[in-house]
């Protein structure tokens, strides 16, 4: 890909896009840089991935083809007001804070800008992220499909309409937040019973990992592959039970309601 790459903002949400970007090889590093208002992230930045850094957002933004902001979403006005009048005529201007929407972009610039919104999320950073994304009307085919491979880098993306982008952070941009919390809970349900809280981890990691990988390489229900673990009087279906019992999906789901009502009050805000 001959296209420069840069992003505002280098804390972990970024360096997990910028390493997945340099392990892929798919642009030199002199073509990639990043910008931070803190010295220490932009410093582990520059000594993690070897890219051009600098504290100068415009610096960035004249240099960029594609410019991700990565900044909270708070942030994006005083930054767009910072950088509308340096960036380059055909940059395409990526996003990836939840509550963004394409038309707070279009109005938020002073002139046409190409678009697209992006949800991603921190697997990324072990190549294992997950992405939604969608653009304007100005984004290209072409484009579009430049975006994509550059998120393919660190993982899998799909793209989808716009009105869908608000329900993605409670299912794959919040989830591994509470996935982390369930295998600390499977892992404090071992130690409870005796097992050493290292392995205790690496046991509940990789069941969570394997389990996973079943649902998106055989292609089978969950439900069918849950099924397949509980024998009949055995002792997986009695755990299941207990979950059950107690509300665990239920819970899940009034989780993923409390986020997407979150991002819900988040786009409102900006429109």
């Amino acid at each position: 890909m001959n296209k420069k790459i840069g992003f505002i903002g280098c804390g972990n949400m970024a360096q997990a896009m910028i390493g997945g970007i340099v392990k892929s090889n798919i642009v030199p590093k002199e073509n990639i840089m990043g910008s931070n208002s803190g010295v220490k992230n932009l410093n582990i930045t520059k000594e993690k991935f070897g890219i051009l850094t600098t504290h100068n957002n415009k610096e960035v933004a004249a240099f960029s083809d594609i410019l991700i902001l990565a900044v909270k979403p708070h942030i994006y006005p005083s930054v767009i007001e910072e950088i509308k009048t340096a960036q380059k005529k055909d940059a395409i201007i990526v996003t990836i804070a939840a509550g963004i929407s394409i038309d707070f972009m279009e109005k938020s610039f002073d002139h046409e800008v190409k678009v697209v919104r992006t949800m991603p999320n921190t697997p990324a950073m072990v190549l294992e992220g997950m992405s939604a994304l969608c653009a304007n009307s100005n984004i290209s085919k072409e484009e579009l499909n430049e975006v994509i491979k550059i998120f393919n880098c660190f993982g899998k993306s799909e793209v989808i309409e716009e009105r869908l982008m608000d329900f993605v952070p409670a299912v794959s941009g919040s989830s591994p937040a509470y996935v982390f919390m369930f295998i600390e809970a499977l892992a404090d349900g071992a130690v409870k019973d005796g097992i050493p809280r290292e392995k205790a981890y690496k046991f509940a990691a990789q069941a969570v990992l394997g389990s996973a990988k079943m649902v998106l390489e055989t292609g089978m229900h969950p439900g069918e592959l849950k099924d397949n673990v509980c024998s009949p009087g055995g002792t997986s279906i009695e755990a299941v039970y207990s979950l059950e019992k107690n509300n665990f999906r239920g819970t899940v789901i009034e989780a993923m309601k409390a986020c997407t009502d979150k991002t819900v009050a988040m786009s409102k805000n900006n429109g």
